[in-house]
């Protein structure tokens, strides 16, 4: 199978599970309900659910026992998206080529539904360990809980710090924290979890996480190189705002050649790492190019 039918059909079971988290009773909250649903429901490229799911499959075949946190991490996805527009930081109109949230309801509401996403993505864990009887199995869901817990603080920070230094000149340092945080942190989440409930072991874990590293990296260029470029019918998104916002991106800080062969290296070192994994992990191989070759 090719990688974009691969792709489509991940994406397509990723809809179908989060539909049914989306509250639709009739209640007093029932417009809140609706702005969450709006965003969790937009689209997207799920990537970071897939993840978790095509990670677990290196080990094991039933990946069903990780959709929970499959569902999860794409809430919390969503969250920050939410927060991320609002006019107190990125102040964006579209996302996904629709209205943003705060847009679409209003500012209050968008807060809120991206704090009742963050908050559900604990429910759907939270539940899915009280269901757990095995002790082997329920240590590694906690080890994952303590990680999840612990990526969503390092995104919160590292959006922060994007936010603080805004329109100021930034190190090379600071600018790696920020996207290492912000945009890596998930994404070795997901990579990590997958493994972690698939019972990988050490050494397996320590060059799935470097891959992770990689291709977190290599997100956050091509969005960066993406905010230059990129065509908005296509990206669904303004181009240009992070040079009227005067955000430090890898473009403003190398320039938009030397960023596009930091993102060939990053690719390339991804590529290397999962060829390690066999044919197991030609999705893996596939998704650091499609990564790179993206055009939103």
């Amino acid at each position: 199978m090719d990688f974009k039918t691969e792709l489509k059909q991940y994406q397509n079971q990723i809809e179908q599970e989060l539909e049914k988290y989306v509250r639709k009773e009739a209640c007093p909250e029932r417009i809140l309900n609706e702005s969450m649903e709006y965003s969790l429901m937009a689209g997207g490229k799920r990537l970071r659910p897939i993840l978790v799911l095509v990670t677990y499959k290196l080990f094991k075949d039933n990946y069903e026992v990780c959709m929970p946190y499959a569902v999860a991490i794409e809430m919390i996805h969503n969250f920050s998206l939410i927060h991320d527009d609002l006019p107190a930081i990125d102040n964006d109109d579209i996302r996904h080529g629709k209205l943003t949230n705060h847009k679409k309801f209003n500012e209050a509401t968008a807060i809120l539904a991206g704090d009742g996403l963050l908050n559900n993505s604990y429910i759907v864990i939270s539940e899915d360990l009280l269901n757990t009887s095995n002790k082997y199995e329920l240590e590694k869901k906690l080890k994952v809980f303590n990680e999840f817990s612990n990526a969503v603080d390092r995104m919160i920070a590292g959006e922060y710090v994007d936010t603080e230094f805004e329109g100021k000149e930034i190190s090379s340092e600071y600018l790696e924290y920020t996207h290492k945080n912000k945009t890596a942190a998930l994404l070795k989440l997901c990579v990590r979890m997958g493994a972690i409930l698939a019972g990988a072991e050490e050494k397996e874990l320590i060059k799935l996480t470097d891959y992770a590293d990689k291709i977190g990296l290599a997100f956050q260029i091509k969005d960066d190189i993406l905010s230059v470029e990129g065509n908005e019918l296509i990206t669904g998104k303004p181009v240009g705002n992070d040079e009227a916002k005067g955000k430090c991106t890898y473009v403003s800080k190398y320039g938009l050649e030397k960023s596009k062969e930091i993102l060939e290296e990053m690719t390339k070192d991804a590529i290397e790492i999962a060829e390690g994994f066999g044919n197991k992990a030609e999705f893996l191989k596939g998704l650091a190019n499609y990564i790179k070759d993206r055009n939103k």
